[in-house]
Order: C-alpha cells, then structure tokens, then sequence
C-alpha cells in the first residue's frame, strides 16, 4: 500500500524558480530538490545561484544556473530556453521574483505604479505564458506556483504600489487557473512578513517585536514556512486544488506594520 506521503514526492520533475537566489526562492527550490526534483534557477546575482545550485546538488539533484533579470523579455525567453535545452521538459514553474518598498501615496508616482505592476505581474504573466505549453505536456499536469503576499488583501497606508501589484498576481492567478484547466494548475501563496534579506535589511529588534506581537502566530514567518506550501502546491498532494490564494502569514488580518497616512 502506497503512502499519503507519496504524494508529495516530485521525483523526476523539473521545476523552474525565479528569485531562487536567496529567501523564499532558495527554500523553495531546496525543498523541491529534497522531494526529487530537478530545479531550474534564476535570479540576477550568480554567485547566490551558485549557493543555491551547491545546497540542491548535495541532495544528489541537478540544478541549472541561468542567471536572469526577469525584467527584460529577451532573457525571460532565454531561461525558459536553457531549461528546455538542459531537460527537455518542465512541470512546474514558480513565479518568486517581484516585490516594491513601501512609499506614501502622494510620493508614488506614475512610473513608480507601472513599474510595481510590470515587476511582479507582467513578468509572471509573460513566464506564465511561455512555459504553460511545456507545462501541459506534464504526465500528472503542470503546476504554476506564484508568490503573492498579504499586501494584495489587506489594505494598508503605504503600500498603494505593492499592493495593487500583489492584488493584481492574485487575480492572474485565479484567471489562469480558469484558461490553464485542465492540464496546468494555478495557484498563488499569499505571503505575510518573512525574514528575507529585504525585510532585515531594514529590521530591528524593536520592529521585530512590534511585527511579531501583532501575528497571530507570535512570530514572522521563515522561508521554509512558504517552501513547504509550494511544494505541496506543486505536487500531486495538490492535484484537486487550483486557483486558489493560500495564506501563509501566521493568520495575520491587519498590517504588521504601521505606515503614516497621508497628510494635506
């Protein structure tokens, strides 16, 4: 008799990972390498790729570093190019690379709105697109994983960019889960505060304290929290389940932060 676990195994799956650098992106590739996958990773920085590429060899996987900066279609298209090139198919494709920096709305600009949509939701949208007739040729269909946060659901000051670029994958999400049906599925995590690189580089303890006791969970999230609900996303664990927004944010419904409001 076969095991439940079973189900979250990835053997001979070939993932592709965007941001896989560092943080959430890392984790998650980690993870996929210890449930028996191959990994595709990308991020700007090589020499983070190169860490995370050592990390999932250790777990006896290959790892491919394609260096990308997700912002330019010409290397968008070569990584989904290098992925097919080096296994000849892929099965699931995360879409982890995006984020923006909290700014009062009055100091938000045009641009500024244009390039918090294009860095979270084209990119993904465009990756989406490339990869979905790969995907679909998946034995046990193909899975999109896109990493969304808790600023597309909760409002909050200072955060009009962010949000609306998070709000907006979340959507997509949902949307493709209905176009991609029923060989690829399509779900999004909804991310609270995670120690990432681009939240301590600006954390302090005080902070830390302020943001925890305003969790649920008393605490803020680590990028294995997120890892584990990708992987059981991407896996057949998760085979009746798309278009769906998970949480994964310590049951937060209200800003951990607080951002001033705008003054006239």
């Amino acid at each position: 008799m076969t095991s439940i676990l079973d189900r979250f195994r990835l053997n001979g799956k070939v993932a592709l990972i965007t941001g896989a650098g560092r943080g959430i992106g890392a984790a998650t590739a980690i993870a996929y390498a210890d449930a028996g996958a191959d990994v595709v990773i990308s991020a700007r920085t090589e020499s983070q790729l190169e860490d995370t590429a050592k990390a999932v060899r250790e777990r006896g996987r290959r790892a491919l570093v394609v260096p990308c900066d997700v912002l330019e279609s010409e290397q968008r298209e070569s990584l989904v190019a290098r992925a097919l090139e080096e296994f000849g198919r892929l099965d699931v494709l995360v879409n982890n690379a995006g984020g923006w920096g909290p700014q009062p709305a009055l100091e938000t600009t045009d641009e500024d709105l244009e390039g918090a949509f294009r860095f979270n939701v084209t990119t993904a949208f465009s990756l989406s697109r490339q990869c979905a007739p790969h995907l679909a040729r998946s034995p046990d269909g193909g899975a999109i994983v896109n990493i969304s946060s808790t600023a597309g659901c909760h409002p909050q000051p200072g955060f009009v960019a962010y949000g609306i670029g998070k709000a907006a994958l979340s959507w997509m999400t949902e949307e493709l889960a209905q176009d991609f049906a029923p060989k690829i599925r399509v779900n999004a995590i909804a991310v609270g505060a995670t120690k990432t690189s681009a939240l301590i580089n600006f954390m302090t303890d005080e902070l830390e304290r302020t943001m925890s006791e305003r969790t649920p969970l008393a605490r803020l999230g680590d990028p294995e929290d997120i890892a584990a609900c990708a992987l059981y996303l991407a896996s057949p664990a998760a085979a009746y389940v798309t278009g769906e927004i998970v949480g994964v944010n310590g049951g937060i419904t209200t800003s951990q932060v607080s951002m001033p409001r705008a003054t006239f």
